[in-house]
């Protein structure tokens, strides 16, 4: 007999949504305890975020939340569940393609990236940095610094609309634009058969953004530590602003959404 599909998709933001990592309390142990609820209930919880698989797993031990995710998208766009043999294994074929689509993206788009790099050499403070995993990405000075090579990047790939990336803060990582947290997210919500009326995600930072976005979840919230682009985004989309940071926040949203109804 088939498993039916989770009551409700649960998706968050690790660093600066789940975690306030300069706070107190980085991880409020409350949460735990209303992610537990939830589970009861038939809700299942994803952790979308930036950070690799094996970051992702140091993280959760690191701030003493004790229980496991029922999915993970690292990388901003890899679905994981729990594996039989081991930990965490792919969800279906999104990975393959993703990795696919990134080596793709990287030889078809080796020119604007090499322009870039002499353009964030050339004209900014900023570093043009690569890594051992093929990621090519910037890390600038300052907010406005990075504001301003976002907006050469939007110009330069007006005619390529492949071109994206993936920015947090003064950090960026180029990127296929048809892989991100938000086509993850509506890609394991199909594998689920989830429908977005089902569907909370939360999230602080611009690479939220494609997964705070009511065509992929019909709840969308921030903490009150979200940056301003964010909470600008979500006041136009409907979506709820918490009046607490990271994890007590999350917690404010999870209670506007669904438990007072």
């Amino acid at each position: 007999m088939a498993k039916p599909p989770p009551s409700l998709l649960l998706c968050f933001d690790f660093d600066g949504t789940l975690v306030d990592n300069g706070g107190e309390l980085p991880f409020h142990p409350a949460m735990g305890d209303m992610l537990r609820h939830f589970k009861r209930i038939g809700a299942a919880w994803v952790i979308n975020t930036g950070r690799g698989l094996h970051q992702t797993m140091e993280g959760i031990a690191q701030h003493n939340i004790f229980l496991t995710p029922d999915y993970v998208v690292a990388r901003e766009c890899e679905i994981f569940r729990p594996g039989f043999f081991k930990q965490w294994t792919d969800y279906g074929s999104w990975n393959r393609q993703a990795r696919k689509a990134h080596d793709q993206f990287m030889r078809r788009h080796a020119a604007f990236l090499e322009e870039m790099r002499l353009f964030v050499e050339r004209e900014s403070k900023a570093e043009f940095l690569t890594g051992s995993l093929g990621e090519v990405g910037v890390v600038a000075t300052s907010s406005e610094e990075m504001d301003g090579i976002c907006a050469v990047i939007h110009a330069r790939a007006k005619a390529h609309p492949e071109i994206g990336y993936h920015r947090n803060g003064i950090y960026l990582r180029f990127s296929h634009a048809n892989y991100s947290k938000g086509s993850a997210l509506r890609e394991l919500a199909r594998l689920l058969k989830i429908p977005r009326e089902r569907i909370f995600a939360g999230g602080d930072n611009h690479n939220d953004l494609t997964m705070l976005d009511q065509r992929v979840a019909a709840n969308i919230a921030c903490p009150s530590n979200a940056v301003p682009e964010v909470k600008e985004h979500l006041e136009r989309q409907g979506g709820y602003i918490a009046s607490k940071p990271a994890s007590e926040g999350m917690m404010e949203a999870l209670e506007h959404f669904f438990m007072k109804r």
